[in-house]
């Protein structure tokens, strides 16, 4: 085993250990079985205490939530009125756009995969590399980067005063009316109020006895005793960590790196940063494909395959794989009062 592998091993290892999770460290724990004697309570499922219920949508003002619902979809936060936030992360669409790469104004194409704004303000920072460390400044990299936007906020400022309703809204709310810090501002609020209550995997956490079926049941103890839940923990079932994107393995090294693969290196200039990554959280993964930074996976089987293969140094077996597969569907929840497809 050569250095890099023990050390990777070594740092999930006291990670595990020190959160008590619980890993039985079986590594070959056999074929499933579809009736494996797995009580459906989370408490019976060694480990269980990685993963943490949804929480609440916090209370926020109704009229700036309804100003941020407004710019959040509305077009002319971009340079030829084409493009709005809503464009590229699509609410009937899990959230994202399910595309390689977002299209921004003019057919120009971005660089990375559009991660979905669902549950995004439980992520403890934005975008793949972590430069944002909120939403309101998430929000406000678009309007600017000329591959999605192009616009900055002289021009988008000038459009929205033009609206009389905007005028109103913004008089009432932010004594300095509209400016770029008052737009994010709404916008991010209007994004804290995206949570998707209600997945199978919540109710399970509640104690609902019949809210996972045993093949989810199965995919969950896997998922924790194989060491996915070292990196996708939390509330958000990950977005709390950065992770190198090949830790056992390099997924990167048949291609030329590509600057959006470089991840944190982009942002911090330190070569321990490359192809480092925000670990992207799983909830409602099964409506947002193609998955990883490039859209390199098409399908959540071949996601969790590379996963096993590249960050626990594990071949999955078919039945692993489908029980993964049956675990991860079961984090889709619910907007307006609908599961997510």
């Amino acid at each position: 085993m050569n250095l890099r592998k023990f050390l990777a091993i070594m740092l999930v290892s006291s990670v595990l250990a020190a959160t008590y999770w619980g890993m039985r460290g079986d590594a070959d724990s056999g074929p499933l079985e579809t009736g494996l004697a797995v009580s459906a309570h989370s408490s019976a499922l060694s480990g269980s205490a990685a993963l943490l219920p949804l929480p609440a949508v916090p209370p926020l003002p109704a009229d700036k939530v309804e100003l941020g619902r407004l710019l959040f979809f509305d077009r002319r936060l971009s340079r030829d009125d084409t493009i709005a936030c809503a464009s590229c992360h699509q609410l009937d669409s899990g959230g994202s756009d399910r595309l390689l790469v977002s299209v921004g104004i003019d057919g120009r194409k971005g660089s990375i995969n559009a991660p979905t704004v669902f549950n995004s303000s439980l992520n403890f920072v934005q975008f793949w590399d972590g430069r944002a460390a909120s939403l309101e400044e998430q929000a406000a990299g678009p309007v600017h980067n000329p591959l999605e936007m192009g616009s900055n906020w002289a021009e988008v400022i000038a459009k929205l005063s033009r609206d009389e309703d905007y005028r109103q809204a913004f008089g009432q709310l932010y004594k300095q009316g509209i400016t770029g810090e008052t737009i994010v501002d709404a916008i991010a609020t209007f994004e804290r109020t995206l949570l998707t209550p209600n997945a199978p995997v919540d109710r399970f956490l509640a104690g609902d006895q019949k809210a996972l079926d045993p093949l989810e049941r199965a995919g969950y103890q896997r998922f924790l005793d194989y060491g996915c839940a070292s990196c996708h923990q939390g509330a958000g079932i990950g977005g709390n960590m950065f992770q190198r994107f090949g830790v056992m393995d390099d997924y990167l090294k048949e291609r030329a790196n590509r600057q959006s693969d470089l991840g944190r290196f982009n942002v911090t200039g330190l070569d321990q940063d490359r192809n480092v990554f925000k670990v992207p959280s799983l909830r409602n993964v099964a409506v947002t494909p193609p998955y990883f930074h490039d859209g390199s996976a098409k399908t959540l089987d071949e996601a969790v395959i590379v996963m096993g293969r590249y960050q626990l140094g594990r071949e999955l077996s078919e039945d692993d794989v489908k029980a993964l597969v049956a675990f991860l569907r079961a984090l889709t929840g619910e907007w307006e009062g609908k599961r997510l497809q």
